[in-house]
């Protein structure tokens, strides 16, 4: 290399403020991301006034179902050579399915909530419609996560498309012999999370996460679900800055305690609730889009909190196996 060519690449690569290299600001940084990425994707709290959502209206990969067809094991219609089952006995009512899910997005909307809807669900693959399991989002874009049952692997790919065609930053796709799904993980504060280890989720996808949140100065504390519970969403859930309601019994005693030490209060479910209470959707702080289902001492200890709702009928897509946290992802949400 010549001197002269030299000194023009020093010029180029140092001297000059649009060319010159540089670290910081850090990608998540907001105006970081406004500047390349359009927007300032990504989320720090699970309250916070939610901005935008992504969902999936039951679609043609219903078609699959054939009432005929069951599995004596768990005693719901499904077919494990095509792998698929319905989480029920009785065949679905389709059309009562997309009015719950129609009133969803509506309620959403109401809100000021902009909607995006997963584009190329194939396959068969009908629990598509709870597509908060496939990701996490975190500061910054998102964590794609490998579905820890078999018949549910294939839905990253529609989310992954989709993600791309809205710009959304893919931070990491877990890889190896991680499992994860999204229903199992949890901000705390903008500065903790947890993730519940269980049936569908390993330490391996809960470490592989964590290396995300680490470089973002995010605590994770991973805890044990109880028998075989599924995600950490059927017993937590925060519903505001320093609340959260929680099913004490499918959580450890010393996660209760830190969430004390983190001054976060609880308000526990009992027996006579539907369990699906826990699967409230939180769109801003202390306002919940909810299931049918609470008894009177539970909305009586959420008003005395003054956490407000919006209850609506579910109980038709809860039979395919999740309630409305499950169905929508928040892309954003506000800080709190």
């Amino acid at each position: 290399m010549t001197g002269g060519t030299a000194s023009a690449a020093w010029v180029y690569n140092q001297t000059v403020k649009l060319f010159a290299a540089g670290a910081e600001p850090a990608f998540e940084d907001p105006g970081e991301l406004e500047r390349t990425w359009g927007r300032a994707w990504g989320l720090d709290n699970d309250v916070g006034r939610i901005r935008s959502i992504l969902m999936h209206r039951p679609g043609p990969e219903m078609d699959v179902i054939d009432p005929a067809k069951r599995i004596p094991e768990i005693g719901s219609l499904g077919d494990l050579e095509q792998g698929w089952y319905f989480q029920s006995d009785t065949a679905p009512d389709l059309e009562g399915m997309r009015r719950e899910h129609d009133a969803f997005v509506a309620a959403l909307r109401a809100e000021g909530v902009e909607v995006h809807f997963v584009e190329g669900v194939t396959g068969g693959r009908l629990k598509s419609v709870y597509t908060r399991d496939p990701l996490i989002m975190v500061k910054g874009g998102a964590i794609v996560c490998r579905m820890g049952a078999r018949i549910r692997r294939g839905e990253e790919l529609a989310i992954t498309r989709t993600l791309a065609t809205l710009g959304v930053p893919i931070l990491r796709t877990l890889s190896g012999t991680a499992i994860m799904e999204g229903g199992s993980f949890s901000w705390i504060n903008s500065k903790t999370c947890v993730i519940g280890c269980g049936v569908r989720v390993n330490r391996e996808g809960a470490a592989q996460v964590g290396e995300v949140l680490a470089r973002q100065g995010v605590e994770l504390s991973v805890i044990d679900l109880v028998g075989y519970d599924i995600h950490i969403d059927g017993s937590f859930m925060m519903i505001d800055r320093d609340l959260a309601l929680v099913d004490p019994t499918g959580l450890p005693f010393a996660f209760l305690e830190k969430l004390k030490a983190l001054k976060v209060r609880t308000i526990e479910v009992e027996p006579a609730d539907d369990k699906w209470i826990i699967n409230s959707l939180c769109v801003a702080p202390g306002k919940l889009i909810m299931p049918e289902g609470a008894t009177n001492r539970t909305l009586d200890l959420l008003a005395a909190a003054g956490v407000s709702w919006v209850t609506l009928p579910f109980t038709k897509d809860q039979a395919n196996g999740g309630g409305p946290p499950c169905s929508p992802p928040p892309p954003g949400r506000n800080a709190v």
